[in-house]
């Protein structure tokens, strides 16, 4: 167990280890910080690596076998009303416990919290069990998400203006840590079961859908809720100058973000027991390893979200408001800090991990992370330009996902779910405490408007994840075409000289490829 959690601790520190060299090199040169803003920052990265390492280790020990046993009991039950009902209710279980969800709910003063949070978490459990009838039914997943994404934007026509914001935002906060790694392993429990040819590819896509859902419900609320002042109240960023204000500061947020994950994982948790008692019946060790897990996960959760929180938020806001007399100099420097501050995301490792086993190696982690790093780069470049000029987030979003459901008919159907899943995974808590902070201090020293300028940034990288990941799945196909068009006798052979040329060269670039001819 030592041993796991080290080298998910390694891990960690690869993944926050650069961008805490960017920022110390910024508060060294052109965005010189307050020493209590440096410490938090850096005290802030320490228990992200801690938290991380924790989370992913409690991740692989509790969520993921919880999700995909409850999937795979679920898939026996061949009558549909009980598994739609079930599907729903855990939709909306998890997504009512999401933390990133309570906080865009405080950011919507004009709507009471709980209408916004339960509108959310009925569109996830909605579409939740949307994604069960198309695993059932073999439905294809580009046709589902163009007829949906064509709703949206329909509907994006008859609400107010300031809508649109929380509505694309909100279908990036809610598959956050909590919510993408039990919903994935549900979705591929059920997918174990099917036995036709679809059967990886209805392994992903559920993540996809289920971000769909709470832009449709939002836009919808929009439509119904008669109010002039629906607008974000942006939040308090702290001013520390010693290192008793940043003792204060981690003080309060402990207990606080224990609340909060406490009341994420407790439905979760109590859910899979009522499961158990009732269907599972798990033996004894495999129970002790998921609830060991779930400690785990509640120790990772609090330290991740407790340094992304205290301490990235504050040094994110500063340097924003620095580097703002470096006008343009932002775009490429958001595009550096876009690019590596998406390996820090706690649900992009569970993905990328999920990929590259469920695909045989066919997808490797290191091919998804860089995909998903050249995404974000590309997203957090194009918001510092809204930054700048001032320029509207539909000329960027309706393009956007236009490409992206252009290649759904282009690439290989995996890749498509693959990519609609990356989308909701990258906008994690990383996003709303660093990037969005960042995005938000640029535009006020620019004298910006920060509820039309900044915000959406969410949403901005929840979509070029799609377009990316895509384009990768068109390089691959191209690539590999040739194997599927071999004999059986000819895979074999060339599967053989595989081996003999990676044993030869004792590097793994190959893998990939032998997993795929084999």
């Amino acid at each position: 167990m030592r041993k796991k959690l080290k080298e998910k601790i390694n891990e960690a520190l690869s993944s926050v280890l650069p961008i805490t060299i960017i920022v110390l090199i910024l508060s060294f040169t052109t965005a010189p910080m307050p020493i209590g803003t440096l410490m938090l920052f850096l005290f802030g990265a320490v228990m992200l690596i801690v938290g991380m390492g924790f989370f992913s280790l409690g991740v692989d020990m509790s969520m993921m076998p919880m999700g995909d046993g409850i999937g795979a009991e679920m898939a026996k039950n061949k009558k549909m009303p009980p598994i739609l009902l079930l599907s729903f209710l855990i939709g909306v279980i998890v997504t009512v416990a999401e933390p990133d969800l309570q906080v865009l709910a405080r950011q919507v003063p004009a709507v009471p919290d709980m209408v916004i949070i339960l509108t959310v978490a009925v569109g996830v459990g909605l579409f939740l069990a949307v994604s069960m009838l198309r695993t059932r039914f073999g439905w294809p997943l580009s046709r589902m998400l163009v007829l949906f994404y064509l709703l949206v934007f329909v509907l994006a026509l008859f609400v107010p203006k300031e809508f649109l914001a929380v509505a694309f935002d909100s279908g990036g906060v809610t598959t956050g840590p909590i919510t993408v790694p039990f919903i994935m392993a549900l979705g591929i429990g059920i997918a174990s079961m099917a036995r036709d040819k679809d059967a990886e590819d209805s392994s992903f896509g559920t993540v996809a859908l289920c971000s769909v859902g709470p832009i449709l419900a939002v836009l919808l609320l929009g439509m119904c809720f008669q109010s002039t002042e629906v607008n974000y109240t942006p939040f308090a960023v702290p001013r520390v100058f010693t290192s008793k204000d940043v003792g204060e500061q981690f003080a309060a947020g402990f207990p606080a973000y224990m609340r909060e994950v406490l009341f994420g994982l407790t439905p979760v948790v109590l859910f899979f027991l009522a499961f158990h008692l009732l269907r599972l019946r798990l033996r004894r060790y495999p129970l002790i390893k998921i609830m060991v897990g779930i400690v785990y996960t509640f120790i990772g959760l609090v330290l991740f979200l407790t340094g992304a929180n205290v301490g990235f938020m504050p040094a994110g806001n500063y340097i924003g408001e620095q580097m703002a007399d470096y006008k343009w100099a932002i775009v490429p420097l958001g595009m550096l800090i876009g690019y590596f501050l998406v390996a820090a995301e706690p649900a992009v490792h569970v993905l990328n991990k999920q990929v590259e086993e469920l695909t045989s190696g066919a997808v490797p982690q290191k091919a998804m992370q860089l995909s998903l790093s050249i995404g974000v780069a590309v997203s957090v470049g194009l918001s510092m330009v809204r930054v700048v000029t001032g320029i509207s987030i539909l000329w960027f979003l309706v393009p956007g996902y236009a490409i992206a459901l252009v290649l759904t008919f282009f690439v290989p159907k995996v890749f498509t779910a693959i990519a609609f899943d990356s989308g909701g995974v990258a906008s994690g808590p990383m996003t709303a405490t660093f990037l969005l902070p960042f995005a938000m201090g640029a535009c006020e020293s620019l004298g910006g408007d920060i509820l039309t300028d900044a915000f959406g940034i969410v949403a901005m990288v929840a979509m070029t994840p799609l377009i990316a990941i895509q384009l990768l799945g068109l390089i691959s196909g191209h690539k590999n075409r040739h194997v599927a068009d071999l004999t059986p006798e000819e895979q074999g052979d060339l599967y053989d000289e595989i081996i003999d040329y990676t044993d030869e060269s004792d590097q793994g670039e190959e893998e990939p490829y032998a997993s795929h001819a084999q």
